[in-house]
């Protein structure tokens, strides 16, 4: 018997390095890295750099001597956590601690950078992370952390929370609400529509479902449309171009423009308010409703619109 397993006579101590499954992924990661930071290395029996950068890593948490620890995934047999975690390309690796995911990589890192990240984890993920006080309470800071992420801009990280509330609750409908929102960020139409199938009939509902399914539609359209600095030559050349005018502003959304894409309809209700049967004042209130009523553009398209009304 090896008494260096047996902590103060005690429980065996866990082991530096296991292989796990998506089955039981809470209790060797989640749960695990509560006690401290694991890395996850996904990985496949096919993949050449995997081979390279599995060997690396293992010295790395054997030298760690338990201040970090490390959970091997074979994606062709548990697919599910890596596809949650957006995982495209072998080998990746997440770190968590604390119950959530820290940072990542991708490729085949060499030792001397294995090493390197590995301290990171450790220095910013220290002994003793705090438990939480309940799973609602777990969740809900999740929820947070993620919508301060996407805020923020970094959209990986805030799938990545959203991610680990579903592998508490899988049908958690804040949490695919943010996802599909993400995505649709990002520009992907395909995941956030999955995301949204995932969400059960009764939650289908609220301000930020039916901002998400908004800006899900805008998005489909604007993929049909001809480049935006076409159009802009169009209403250039013909300011009266309403459909071309329209379909900017339509282009502009898509890219972030959201208060440009604004003006264009304003100025279309200008030159032609019945244009369409309303095309214009209809379109503005469904880019309203994609940005939500707290959105800046939102309040300041509002106040174009109602100059333009009531002047």
């Amino acid at each position: 018997m090896d008494l260096n397993s047996m902590p103060n006579g005690g429980t065996p101590a866990a082991p530096l390095v296991k292989e796990s499954s998506d089955r039981a992924f809470k209790a060797d990661v989640i749960d695990a890295s509560l006690e401290a930071p694991v890395l996850v290395d996904f990985w496949a029996p096919w993949c050449g750099p995997c081979r390279t950068l599995g060997p690396a890593i293992e010295k790395v948490v054997n030298e760690k001597q338990g201040k970090i620890r490390l959970v091997k995934i074979n994606i062709d047999e548990n697919p599910a956590i890596a596809g949650q975690l957006g995982v495209q390309s072998i080998p990746a690796v997440f770190a968590f601690a604390g119950g959530r995911p820290v940072d990542a990589f991708i490729g085949a890192y060499p030792e001397s950078e294995v090493r390197r990240f590995a301290d990171n984890v450790i220095a910013e993920a220290p002994a003793g992370v705090p438990r939480p006080g309940s799973p609602e309470d777990e969740i809900k800071q999740l929820l947070e952390q993620a919508g301060e992420a996407f805020t923020a801009g970094d959209l990986g990280r805030a799938v990545d929370l959203y991610a680990h509330v579903l592998q508490h609750q899988e049908d958690n409908a804040p949490a695919l609400i943010g996802i599909a929102k993400t995505y649709v960020k990002a520009g992907e139409a395909e995941p956030a529509k999955q995301a949204l199938d995932l969400i059960a009939e009764a939650d289908r509902k609220g301000e930020d479902y039916n901002s998400v399914v908004a800006a899900l539609k805008l998005l489909g359209e604007a993929s049909a449309l001809s480049p935006t600095a076409e159009l802009e030559g169009k209403v250039a050349a013909n300011p009266d171009d309403h459909q071309a005018r329209y379909d900017l502003a339509v282009a502009f959304n898509a890219e972030g423009k959201r208060l440009e894409a604004a003006e264009q309809l304003v100025a279309s209700m200008k030159r032609d308010r019945a244009f369409n049967e309303e095309a214009a004042r209809k379109k503005l209130l469904e880019l309203f409703e994609a940005w939500g009523p707290k959105d800046p553009s939102t309040i300041k398209g509002r106040r174009l619109l109602s100059a333009l009304l009531f002047s």
